[in-house]
């Protein structure tokens, strides 16, 4: 496994194995590893030639007031994670490698980025696209794999390609979960005991809006006040919000039809966990 840091280096080398016909697969990481991570580089292994590992905290997607300077990291962790999952480059650019001064050149989608997370993170969405597009063009992979815990973005990233005419396979990979249900996130370290105790009921309010649909519950108000109802009997959860929307543009719903979706984002303590499920 190669561990490459200048853009220049890594297209040559990918350059060489494109000419011999090798497939290249993209997985764009924050780091710090856990099986969520590594289930999407198993979900690319088999599909193509060469797999790339990004791992860059983006400063592009956080707010003034966020998280960037404890985003946990480990790369040392990461490199030997990656290396026992059959990695064969890890992308580790610096900033300004990503970012020369000054940098003035976004890209956006308009819509999709300002509803659900994007209502109280209104830069992210954009600082994801742009990095996601950086990639694309500096990889230029095949394939490239999301995971289905941030859906959002999944499906933004999915319509950037779809209108910026990218030539890449995009792969949405299922939400990874702890025993407990608790969608697996490289913030949950941040949960304090009591916390991480309580988090679970995130996913239980979920499992039983599914059970609700399923058993021909049609109201979608009355699917978001069940899940509400659940997730305030945890004394420590602060919710943001309760959406069911469709997958195609997130657009929310009154009656659950094919290709809907809820989508959750609750606080406990300063620690924001989203998850979401599909409604059939």
């Amino acid at each position: 496994m190669q561990v490459i840091k200048k853009i220049g280096d890594l297209r040559v080398i990918l350059g060489e194995y494109r000419k011999s016909g090798k497939r290249i697969g993209l997985v764009p990481t924050m780091g710090y590893f856990h099986e969520g991570h590594l289930s999407l580089i198993d979900a690319i292994r088999e599909r193509v030639d060469i797999v790339v590992v990004s791992l860059f905290v983006n400063p592009a997607q956080f707010g003034p007031d966020e998280d960037l300077e404890c985003y946990p990291r480990d790369f040392e962790q990461d490199e030997q994670m990656a290396k026992e999952r059959g990695v064969d480059i890890i992308f580790y650019p610096d900033k300004d490698e990503i970012y020369p001064d000054p940098f003035f050149t976004y890209v956006a989608t308009e819509d999709l980025s300002k509803v659900l997370c994007g209502t109280s993170r209104p830069i992210h969405f954009r600082g994801v696209t742009t990095i996601v597009a950086k990639l694309f063009n500096i990889v230029q992979p095949d394939i490239a794999v999301f995971g289905r815990k941030d859906a959002q973005q999944a499906i933004i990233i999915r319509k950037m390609v779809e209108d910026l005419n990218f030539p890449v396979e995009v792969v949405i990979a299922p939400i990874v979960r702890e025993s407990d249900g608790l969608a697996m996130s490289s913030r949950n370290t941040y949960l304090s005991p009591k916390e991480r105790k309580q988090a679970p009921i995130i996913y239980q309010s979920l499992k039983k809006a599914v059970e609700m649909v399923q058993r021909g519950e049609p109201d979608a108000g009355g699917v978001k006040h069940s899940i509400r109802q659940q997730i305030e009997t945890a004394p420590l959860a602060r919710i943001e919000y309760i959406e069911i929307v469709r997958e195609r543009d997130l657009k929310p719903v009154k009656v659950i039809e094919p290709g809907t979706f809820v989508a959750v984002a609750v606080f406990f303590g300063k620690t924001r966990l989203i998850d979401n499920v599909v409604l059939k």
